[in-house]
Formats: C-alpha cells, structure tokens, sequence
C-alpha cells in the first residue's frame, strides 16, 4: 500500500481467492454489526446492508478495471522504452515482446511485432499480472491533489482503524477480567450496565482497568511499529480458523436459544437515529479495495473474476444477515454489546467455561496479530507520502518521527473513548467512504480516459467494469458525496440536541 509494484506472489486458484477475500472483509466490523442492527432496527438495517453490499461491489469492478489499465500502461511504457533502447543501439533484429508480455502462467512462445501488441482490442496487455497497489494507480492517473488526497484519505482509514483495534482488546480484557460480583465471566451478558466508574478490583475502577490494558496492549504490540514486519501464512492461517470457528460458535448458539423458546429480542423494524452508525458499520464491514491487488494479482485465472466477486458479495451479505438476525432475537437491544462476543461470556448463555473465554477473548487474540501489520502500512503510507525522488530519511526520521506519529494518535484516541460503535461508525463514514467509493470511482474514470488515450478509442479493456456506463461513476460519486453531508448534519443535529 506505500505506492509501488511489489512481487506478485504464488498464484492461486480462483476459489482460494474467493476464500482470502471472504476471510478479508469478514473481520473487525462484523462484531459491532448486531448492535448496529438493533440501534437501527431490522428492516432499514436489510434494505442498506443490501444496497451497500451492491455498490461496494460495483466499486471493486471499478478497482480491478483500473488494475488492468494499470498493467497495460506499465506494459506499453517497457515495450517503448525497450524499442528505444534497440533504436539507440542501432539493432538490426526485430523486438519480441515475449518476455515484455505476459509473466509466469501467461507468457507467450510466439514473438510479433510491438505494434501488434497495441493494436486496438488486444486483450492481452490489459492481463493483471502485476500488483500494482492503490498508491501507485493514484500516482499514475491522479494530479498531484489527487495523489495527495488519496494518501491522506488512506492513513485517516488506517489511524481509524488502529484506534478500533487498540481500544477493542482492551474492552475485552476488562469485561472478561473485571467484576462486581466477582465472576464476571458470568455477568457480562445477563443485562447489568457496568458504568466506568464501576469497581473492579478492590480501588480500582473499570476505567483504569481498561487504561490499564491498552497501556499494556501498547507496550506489547507498539514496538513492532518500529520494525519490518510481515503477516506469516501460518499466522493468516490461524487467524482466519479462529475467526470461522467463533462465528459459527456465535450463529449455533444464538439459533440453539431461539429454539429452546429462550428468545429475549424483540426488534424494531426501523430507528432512524441508528441510521448513522450502521452506514458506517456497514461500510466498514464490506471494506477490502485498499486491498485488491494482493489479492486479485495472485489469482491464475481472471477470466470470471468480476462473477467470483459476486459470488464472494452474496456469500458476505447471507452470513452478516445471520449472524445479524440470530443476534437481535436472541437479546434484547439494550444487552447488546458493541463487541458482540462479549454475549456469550454468560453462564445462560453457555455453560461451558472454555468456550466462554474463547469467545470473550477472541477479539484479542485476531487483533492483537493485525495490529502491527496496520500500523507497519500506515507508517510507509506516510514515508510514501513525503518521500521526494532520489532522496532519503536522516535515521532519527526514518526510525523514530514516522513509527511515532503511527502509533501515539490511535492510543491517545483509544484513551479517550472505548465506544466501539462510534469508532467504527465514524471510520467507516468518512475515511472508509473516501476509500469505497470516491477513490475507486475517480480511478475508474481516470484510467478509462488514459487508455483511450494511449490506445485509441476503440481499445477494450478486458477488465471492464460490468458498470461501464459512466452513469455509474458519477451515481457513486454523488452517492458518495451526499454520505459526507448526511453523516455530518447527523452528527450536528444530534449534537445539538444535547
């Protein structure tokens, strides 16, 4: 995500892509889905949930349409560059662009002329066979405002996300550790609304506790900032079995106390008011085109990707309606917790006490092995971001300023606030709206008219959005723009209010 081609990686089938794209977008922002559910009541929460699933899909065919146009400009520029090199050289001997072409699986035997390659319609060099990451597509077909813009776009993303995840291990440490009874592992879910200023150890209050947490969360996972650090696949492997195995823990039981007649929920079909945190949460929650390119590149046949998409879309949207629904009839809407694990860390609900910590401490566990990979793409976001060609960071910058500004203003926001909802919400509506919709809807016109313009305006990109209309572009990026608005006059009008 720091703006440059990297290595493709080993290539995998489509359906394994279609898998690492699921396990990408179910994360974080499922968890404070059921509460957002219930805050906005059920129907209002299908209709957006629904509507946002479809244009989020519609944004990432945008992606991948400017991925393709991105590898055929990067292909065309070494085809130039290399008939250069042979002019100069006064070569006698024809080019062959078989290894200018098409990489690993896609490379061709047969050599032809370069300008058979840019004739119009060729579907070739439009193949995606380079990870061009987000970065380095802004920079190719943004001004220097839009290349700006989509970084600071891209860190308000991250610093968001940080501040979620350092503030959702600590919540869950506290109302898995702290109690008034003295076994809160037992209370957490039975109604009581817990205020800060609650005992929970002996003097010290569930505020302090909490402050206690992240200062400890901090200490354990910040240094990492300050280093290289890469997602192994044994861990991606863990992470993704954990995340499946509390889910479907989550969905059983909640369906296991429907049938039993145990139902407590009984939600409303719509809350206007909840309309604001749920847009963000759902926008949050189907948030994966920052990462497309890893992705997508590895995939060995893209023929049907746009359809693997949707399929992947369809699969997301039943299991967030399940998981959703089971949830708001099975509690009610004010034992709703933000971090919806924390629901069955109840002696009703679950008599099993592992089963109970796994789910209270799930959160802790997935996040904890996110946290510093995040935190290592916000720094080199911010390193691309100043970065001036041919020069270099003096040691102290390079090593201490940017991992520092990385990390000290999620924690300071995570100190502040531990509403998860709100943080979530807000991440989504802004930073997570620029990055869903503006960007992608922006790059997707931008590398339509480029194209046209290299290749002439017969040339067809393999790639094309199914929405190639450019009706679509602008419908997003009005939608887009009128969320900006709504959310804020939300947020003013209900500040005002108090």
């Amino acid at each position: 995500m720091a703006g440059g081609i990297t290595d493709t990686g080993e290539l995998y089938s489509p359906y394994v892509g279609l898998v690492y794209m699921f396990n990408l977008i179910v994360g974080t922002g499922a968890l404070t889905m059921p509460k957002a559910f219930a805050t906005a009541g059920w129907l209002v929460s299908l209709i957006l949930l629904m509507f946002l699933g479809f244009m989020s899909y519609m944004t990432t065919t945008f992606v991948v349409e400017a991925m393709a146009a991105a590898n055929a400009q990067l292909r065309w520029k070494r085809m130039e560059k290399r008939k250069e090199d042979d002019e100069d050289e006064d070569s006698s001997s024809g080019v062959s662009d078989s290894d200018v072409l098409l990489q690993d699986g896609y490379e061709r035997a047969e050599t032809r002329p370069i300008l058979s390659v840019q004739r119009r319609g060729s579907p070739n060099i439009f193949e995606i066979t380079e990870r061009v990451e987000m970065g380095q597509m802004a920079s190719m077909f943004f001004n220097k405002v839009g290349v700006n813009l989509f970084y600071f776009c891209i860190i308000i993303y991250l610093y968001g996300d940080l501040a979620i995840y350092a503030a959702a291990v600590p919540v869950s440490l506290m109302q898995v550790t702290c109690s008034v009874t003295g076994n809160h592992s037992c209370s957490v879910g039975d109604g009581t609304k817990y205020n800060d200023t609650d005992k929970c150890w002996g003097p010290i209050r569930r505020i302090d506790a909490y402050r206690l947490f992240l200062a400890a969360f901090t200490l354990l996972l910040g240094p990492f900032t300050f280093f290289n650090v890469q997602k192994t696949k044994y861990l991606q492997i863990m992470t993704s079995l954990m995340r499946w195995i509390a889910f479907i823990l989550m969905i059983i039981l909640a369906l296991i106390r429907i049938s039993r007649g145990q139902a407590e929920g009984h939600p409303s079909m719509a809350q206007l008011s909840g309309i604001r945190n749920l847009f963000g949460v759902c926008v949050y929650s189907f948030m994966c085109q920052h990462s497309l390119p890893s992705l997508i590149t590895p995939i060995s046949k893209k023929k049907h990707v746009n359809k693997l998409v949707l399929l992947d879309y369809i699969l997301i949207l039943a299991f967030y309606s399940l998981l959703s629904f089971t949830a708001i009839y099975c509690f009610r809407n004010d034992t709703l917790m933000d971090m919806y694990t924390l629901n069955f860390t109840n002696c009703e609900i679950i008599n099993v006490a592992f089963i109970r910590y796994f789910l209270g401490l799930f959160p802790v566990f997935t996040i904890s092995t996110n946290f510093p990979i995040i935190a290592v793409t916000l720094r080199n976001n911010w390193k691309t971001l100043f970065h001036r060609e041919g020069g270099t960071y003096p040691w102290v910058v390079d090593r201490v300023v940017f991992p520092a500004i990385t990390l000290i203003p999620p924690v300071l926001v995570a100190f502040c606030t531990h509403d998860l909802e709100s943080l979530v919400g807000i991440t989504g509506a802004y930073a997570g709206n620029g990055i869903q919709y503006l960007i992608p809807a922006f790059l997707a016109y931008c590398s339509r008219k480029d194209t046209q313009l290299v290749f002439g305006n017969g040339t067809v990109n393999k790639h094309l959005s199914p929405f190639r209309h450019t009706f679509w572009i602008v419908f997003v990026l009005i939608w887009g723009f009128s969320c900006f608005v709504f959310v804020t006059a939300n947020i003013v009008l209900s500040e005002s209010k108090l």
